[in-house]
């Protein structure tokens, strides 16, 4: 291979999501001094000059994405490896340790999580932090979004499949006055609201959905103006379509790194559940397969770790 074209292997393997460790280790480590001096003149978005000393150092901001892209493929296998209580009681903390950019964690675990799994989690979460997440979630945020999140994640629904059609229509047109009357009550202070979004089963608010369509002629999470509501409503009413929501946003070559987390997450927590559901979504939504999306945008081990686990579910 010519250096001009190790050189285009090389910067490729820094690029995306994960590192290209066979091309690093093929290429970068045969590499001569002079080599490796061509190479940082010839990538100034990863190394600048420093004409009054004469050599070339890394910029400092590439060295700390390169670090959250080496780590990658560890943190995908630790977050497979785990029971997944701990997994999850391990997300939550972390999503409140981060802030209100990432409470939608905490909507997606009590929201996409059965019962039991949720129940399951607040157990870790008591085991590994000496506190429960419902206390946590009470004392680390404030304001608005305090009394939905505390609700929902000490949910415990009902999990049959009964739901009765009449409340469920008389539910929808609650919802459907709460929005239009939303200028004289912001929906966040809407007990009602939150009381149906926070204890009922699944299959009856995906009913209440399909009716609240029927009176409004648009769905539910559309007429949400309000960030948390709507990734509520989401996750308990169409879950894979938010799932492939959250996946096309992490899989954005220039997204922030915390978006690119998401990435690992989703397919490491879904891997089991519905990720057939949501990989047939994801092609519906977006025009392409997850498989092809991973493999333009991947790199190395973590990419193909990835792979693996997508195709677990058929």
């Amino acid at each position: 291979m010519a250096f001009n074209q190790e050189l285009e292997a090389i910067t490729h393997a820094f690029s995306g999501h994960g590192v290209d460790e066979k091309s690093l280790t093929t290429i970068l480590g045969k590499w001569n001094p002079l080599e490796r001096e061509l190479y940082r003149k010839n990538t100034p978005h990863f190394f600048v000059e420093d004409h009054e000393r004469k050599f070339q150092r890394w910029n400092d901001h590439c060295v700390r994405l390169l670090k959250h892209e080496f780590v990658r493929f560890k943190n995908a296998v630790v977050l497979w490896s785990m029971h997944p209580w701990e997994r999850d009681a391990r997300l939550a903390k972390e999503a409140l340790k981060k802030g209100p950019s990432s409470y939608g964690i905490l909507i997606e675990i009590a929201c996409t999580r059965s019962s039991e799994e949720l129940l399951g989690a607040r157990k870790a979460y008591h085991s590994l932090f000496d506190h429960s997440i419902e206390e946590d979630v009470a004392s680390h945020i404030h304001g608005i979004d305090r009394k939905l999140l505390v609700a929902l994640v000490s949910a415990y629904r009902y999990e049959g499949s009964k739901v009765k059609d009449d409340t469920a229509k008389s539910e929808a047109k609650t919802l459907s006055n709460a929005i239009k009357n939303v200028h004289k009550k912001p929906i966040v202070e809407d007990d009602e609201v939150i009381r149906i979004l926070a204890t009922r089963s699944k299959a009856h608010l995906q009913q209440v959905h399909k009716h609240y369509k029927e009176i409004s002629g648009k769905n539910l999470e559309e007429d949400l103006n309000d960030l948390r509501f709507k990734e509520t409503v989401e996750c308990l009413c169409t879950p894979q379509v938010y799932f492939s929501k959250v996946l096309d946003a992490s899989l954005k070559i220039d997204v922030d790194k915390n978006i690119k987390k998401s990435l690992t997450r989703v397919i490491v927590t879904r891997a089991d559940i519905d990720m057939k559901e949501i990989k047939g979504e994801y092609n519906n939504l977006y025009g392409v397969s997850l498989q092809q999306k991973i493999e333009e945008t991947a790199k190395g081990n973590y990419k193909d770790f990835l792979l693996t686990l997508i195709a677990r579910g058929g």
